[in-house]
């Protein structure tokens, strides 16, 4: 299997150049993510922390670290110090645990907020009404260590390519429609982060600005 070979066919296809592909490398070996590494890529993503607590050290300083499984409040001191992106920020709890490890170390922690849009029930997220509930809260304003970045989703696993749009549509209408709220300036709103290998050109397509490629790139398990 050539990584870098992948990699160049994967980026061509790119319908928008510009969008961030962080190369998914959970459950592979170091010696793929340091060829991936010579083909150029900076941004690797994890779904465990305790994998990517053991990959960081044995990792050129400059690669950028995502967090992107389901986080448990409980981990999240163990990545505070060097995460690049934690991707998932699935409920306001998570978000405060976030910004307490951001204080304690003094570093603002870049995250995207996870928002539920797929038609499957396992997959986590703020609904709409989480999400107001908690950008209107007075605790919300008070969070001093954190930058939320953009927004995250995640599609319905299905081959029905007419609901996987639907959804990656309704994820950038609700971007944009924070985009025009007045929200304090931790709220950058950079973002918006969906797509993986099975579906990142329809969501390039809906103006995905981050895609989350694995398979692709490092072939099946």
């Amino acid at each position: 299997m050539d990584i870098k070979a992948n990699l160049e066919s994967v980026k061509k296809t790119f319908l928008n150049q510009d969008c961030l592909l962080v190369a998914v490398s959970k459950t592979k070996p170091l010696s793929d993510l340091k060829e991936a590494y010579e083909a150029g890529v900076r941004d690797f993503g994890e779904n465990k922390v305790q994998e990517l607590q053991a990959k960081q050290p044995e990792m050129p300083a400059d690669v950028r670290w995502h967090m992107i499984g389901h986080l448990q409040s409980n981990k999240v001191k163990f990545i505070a110090p060097f995460v690049h992106l934690i991707h998932g920020v699935d409920s306001f709890k998570l978000l405060r645990e976030i910004n307490k490890q951001g204080k304690k170390i003094d570093r603002i922690i870049p995250v995207l907020i996870q928002i539920h849009i797929a038609e499957e029930e396992t997959k986590f997220g703020f609904d709409k009404a989480e999400l107001n509930e908690m950008l209107t809260s007075p605790d919300f304003v008070g969070l001093s260590h954190v930058k939320i970045q953009g927004l995250m989703g995640m599609a319905t696993f299905t081959e029905n390519k007419d609901q996987v749009r639907k959804e990656f549509k309704s994820l950038n209408t609700l971007f944009e429609e924070l985009k025009s709220r007045e929200l304090p300036a931790f709220v950058s709103l950079e973002d918006l982060s969906m797509g993986m290998s099975g579906d990142y050109l329809l969501a390039q397509e809906e103006g995905s600005t981050m895609v989350r490629i694995g398979s692709a790139i490092f072939g099946g398990r």
